[in-house]
């Protein structure tokens, strides 16, 4: 019961703060290594606040500024592909060339998904 979701809630803290870690050591080395002094996080993971918190501390301890969009506007497009990927395989279309190059679409209508 309780010990239970107790478990549940420390692996998944415990798992967040390992990502988190990892993704700021990451971004720490890459701002030292190309001495860039402005980083900009995008995507579903800019909305998580524990890595907002820490990319602002060791961005502001490097001297360097972070910039994400407002939480409401990071989204995360993991699903909308796993959509169109679905949409192919159910038309039968190819789902990746010999060498796997394909098109970078911002705007794939839902009309085009299972013909391009």
């Amino acid at each position: 019961g309780d010990d239970l979701a107790a478990r549940k809630a420390d692996l998944a803290a415990s798992t967040q703060a390992a990502i988190v870690e990892v993704l700021v050591k990451k971004s720490v080395r890459a701002l030292q290594q190309t001495g860039l002094k402005t980083l900009v996080v995008a995507g579903g993971v800019g909305a998580n606040r524990m890595l907002r918190e820490q990319l602002q501390k060791d961005c502001q301890a490097l001297g360097a500024k972070v910039h994400y969009p407002e939480p409401e506007l990071c989204t995360d497009n993991g699903a909308m592909i796993a959509m169109a990927a679905a949409m192919r395989i159910n038309a039968g279309v190819e789902t990746a060339q010999k060498n796997y190059a394909f098109n970078v679409l911002p705007r794939w209508p839902l009309a085009q998904i299972a013909t391009a």
